[in-house]
């Protein structure tokens, strides 16, 4: 069946109409989030991604229920669906049109029950130009990424799986486009990435379990089809089972359920594919559901978190399945103790399932027989679910709505609310703002922790310092997505900006009235470079209950909507009985927005000097000097060195994916710096220092020249403008070196579009990663490039690296000044 284009543009039309903002209605509004992909390897085509908000797929006035929808436009300019995955399909019970009574009026057999592999979803498609399109649910990837996506590994095995029969991935494009389908897969592949089912290279690879027509209306081929497509193209098969009646599929699920397995397998659950009758029963349409088991996929999912607690040193938060599970812990405890490596696998996802099953081997049972056990014995799995004791983690920087949420939930339910801006002063800040939340816990079964937290440091002295004194608290991330920031952060900066500068002088640390809007911008930015996201996969963020993830350019309705649904899910006694509808949480949204903010000070926390006290000081704070309105010479006289801050997170990031694959030998030196904490907290290129001014007087000159500039037309009684931004940079990240006292990337400077270049004294210009010891300090970065760049191994072995996919990062080019120059600010 072929598309219909002008169809296609009118549901095109419906999203877009519906893209960044909510729509009015009888059940409130709903969101439509749009990301354009370019498709390499392709004749310049470009696809665009469609998705609304988990939630919105509950309502009945969508414009489309596919989840995994990528249009694009033909070389006539026509709109044309590139992707179409299946509309968005629920489990037994979890809305109205899966209660058992309600599947039973309205749909008809031969019902069709395929396994559900444990494995991330995979689109395929043919373009107009033979390109095999490859996605994940919402991505294209992408080759420059270091990082290997989902997408570009489902490629790969596409590739794989067709040249076994002889073919070629364009083969299977021509196919596809003249089907004008969809091919869906289940990428399972434990080398990449271990879930909780096992996946042996053997058994490795991408699961065909449907092929849907790129139409707007939901339609796909039915199992015999899906396999024989598979069998021509050499793809692994779901496998499915035929059941004619609605009883004998109750049963038949109600079976596999007391073990979590079929055919002696585990297994997450069962997809029901059947027919839907429409309304006035006038046509039947395609229709899913789906039966997942909870155990024994729960219980090994808390072994796997219990396992990552011990490694990072934490005491693992047992919520069910006790007994067994403290004896896998021994058990776990004592492999890592023979083998240290085998911890540090484990928290890149390696290892996780030959761990249990060493386990289950030693027990000589499966994990549907300890489940059994359990039953039998009349003490199945129990879970406090009171909830006592939860800590509400926002996750987010500037303008994401974290407070406007926080004192939202606060009107609907009570929660304590410590608000790290109510904190007067700098000193020991981290400290009291913990102790504030252990003492609301006192009198709150939920208390938020609104603060940004938007860095791995601050959760992890959160964590720390409030489990001391309560060891049994529970914290639950907000997690505000910001990744991959090249994809989102164009984005996020336009809408958050615009919250700010709309709201006013209504918040405590940025009164966007009394600032000018560069001033502004440039103290989100640095929130937004400096932003970790959450990653469960190691400490602190794996010590996290549950993981919440907002969308930042969503409403706080919506963000509210699905953090009370998710509580509602996770703690069952947490909440009152009845859940908040529409109007009491749109209620609260207004109550929190009208809220006037009491307590306002500078992120700089200065305070006027105090007459009489420190009158002899020879410097002066900052905060006293700008009173005292410093010339710009006296400024220039304590700049210390000129550099470009990058983000951590990207660095980070790359260290990672650079060492993810590399031998014991070379993953040394990063892993003793992990290990150690050695890592830099932040990271920058230094262009040139004071020290450097008497060898390079002509470049220390050019960057006074352009403070000079940058601060004569600022007004310097503002101490918050004395620190301005020279100008844009590019960074290009080239090779990483290192001996076993210190690791640098060495990198390339490009100026900005239409921008100076902005030189650097070094020798050879770097970014320090990290130094083995204290007494190691980052300006011997210099020596060891020196002697990398002469060939010269006297001093000890030196390694490098080369960062592939021409990684390139963004910048301004900065002043710093003297140490403590700045304190007080």
């Amino acid at each position: 069946m072929t598309q219909d284009p002008s169809q296609v543009a009118e549901l095109c039309k419906a999203l877009e109409a519906a893209k960044g903002k909510g729509r009015g209605g009888k059940k409130g509004g709903y969101s439509c989030k749009k990301t354009t992909f370019p498709v390499e390897g392709s004749s310049g085509i470009t696809v665009d991604s469609w998705r609304f908000n988990d939630w919105d797929y509950k309502r009945d006035d969508l414009p489309t229920y596919a989840r995994g929808l990528f249009t694009t436009r033909r070389s006539d300019g026509t709109h044309e669906i590139a992707v179409r995955g299946y509309d968005k399909f629920f489990n037994v019970d979890e809305v109205p049109s899966t209660k058992w009574e309600n599947i039973e009026r309205d749909t008809m057999g031969p019902y069709e029950l395929s396994v559900k592999e444990n494995g991330c979803i995979i689109f395929m498609s043919g373009l107009e130009d033979g390109t095999l399109l490859v996605c994940s649910k919402h991505s294209t990837g992408a080759r420059s990424d270091i990082t290997q996506s989902h997408a570009l590994v489902g490629e790969k095995w596409a590739k794989q799986h067709v040249e076994g029969v002889g073919k070629t991935t364009r083969d299977l494009a021509k196919a596809l486009r003249a089907l004008n389908a969809t091919a869906v897969g289940e990428l399972c592949d434990d080398e990449f990435e271990e879930h909780v089912l096992e996946y042996p290279p053997e058994r490795a690879g991408l699961y065909l379990h449907g092929i849907n027509l790129n139409l707007p209306e939901f339609a796909t081929l039915s199992g015999p089809e899906v396999h024989e497509f598979a069998d021509n193209w050499g793809f692994k098969k779901a496998q499915y089972i035929i059941i004619r009646s609605l009883d004998e599929v109750k049963t038949f699920l109600h079976k596999c359920a007391e073990t979590g397995s079929w055919e002696g397998r585990d297994t997450e659950g069962f997809v029901v594919r059947c027919k839907k009758r429409s309304r006035d029963h006038s046509h039947v349409d395609d229709w899913f559901f789906k039966y997942k088991f909870e155990e024994p996929y729960l219980m090994y999912r808390q072994w796997r978190e219990a396992t990552k607690a011990i490694i990072a040193g934490n005491t693992p938060r047992i919520k069910k399945h006790k007994k067994i599970t403290e004896e896998y812990l021994l058990y776990a405890r004592r492999q890592l103790a023979k083998d240290p490596t085998l911890g540090k696998a484990y928290n890149q996802n390696h290892g996780i399932i030959k761990m249990r099953d060493g386990f289950l081997a030693e027990k000589g049972q499966k994990g549907s027989d300890l489940i059994a056990q359990e039953r039998a014995q009349g003490n199945g799995p129990t879970e406090d679910d009171t909830g006592a004791n939860v800590v509400l983690v926002p996750i987010a920087t500037i303008g994401c709505g974290k407070t406007t949420v926080a004192t939202a939930l606060v009107k609907l339910f009570g929660f304590g609310h410590v608000q790290n801006d109510n904190i007067e002063g700098q000193r020991g800040r981290p400290q009291r703002f913990a102790n504030a939340i252990t003492n609301a816990l006192a009198g709150h079964k939920v208390v938020i922790a609104d603060r940004s937290n938007h860095q791995k440091r601050e959760r992890q002295q959160l964590i720390n310092d409030v489990s001391r004194v309560v060891p049994d608290a529970r914290f639950v991330a907000l997690h505000y997505v910001h990744e991959p920031k090249a994809q989102m952060l164009d984005e996020i900066r336009r809408v958050t900006r615009q919250r700010v500068l709309d709201r006013g002088d209504n918040h405590q640390t940025i009164r966007a009235s009394s600032k000018s809007s560069s001033e502004i911008t440039e103290i989100m930015d640095g929130f937004l470079y400096r932003f970790q996201g959450c990653d469960t996969n190691g400490p602190p963020d794996s010590e996290f209950d549950e993981v919440i993830n907002l969308d930042v350019c969503a409403s706080s309705l919506q963000n509210l909507e699905t953090i009370v649904t998710r509580l509602y899910n996770a703690y069952p006694g947490l909440l009152p009985d009845e859940m908040p509808g529409e109007q009491d949480m749109q209620a609260a949204i207004d109550y929190a927005l009208n809220a006037e903010v009491k307590t306002k000070h500078d992120l700089s926390f200065g305070k006027p000097a105090q007459a009489g006290k420190k009158q002899n000081q020879t410097k002066l704070p900052l905060s006293q000097a700008a009173e005292k309105v410093l010339t710009p010479e006296q400024l220039i006289s304590k700049l210390e060195y000129f550099s470009v801050p990058v983000s951590v997170t990207n660095i980070n990031s790359i260290l990672s994916s650079l060492f993810k694959q590399a031998s014991p030998e070379e993953s040394r030196m990063y892993l003793t710096l992990k290990q150690a904490q050695r890592i830099q907290s932040e990271f920058h290129v230094t262009l040139i220092h004071r020290a450097s001014a008497q060898q390079h007087p002509d470049l220390w000159q050019l960057y006074i020249e352009e403070y000079r500039k940058a601060i004569a037309i600022v007004d310097l009684k503002d101490k918050n403008k004395l620190v301005p931004s020279l100008g844009s940079a590019r960074i290009k990240l080239e090779r990483l070196v290192w001996d076993d006292r210190i690791m640098a990337f060495v990198i390339r400077i490009y100026p900005a579009a239409g921008g100076p270049l902005w030189p650097s004294a070094n020798p050879v210009t770097h970014i320090t990663v990290g130094t083995a010891r204290q007494d190691v300090k980052p300006v011997e970065s210099n020596n060891l490039l020196a002697r990398w760049e002469a060939g010269d191994q006297s001093g000890g072995i030196i390694y490098d690296k080369e960062v592939p996919g021409g990684i390139i990062l963004e910048g301004s080019v900065k002043p710093v000044f003297q140490r403590h120059f700045l304190d007080g600010r």
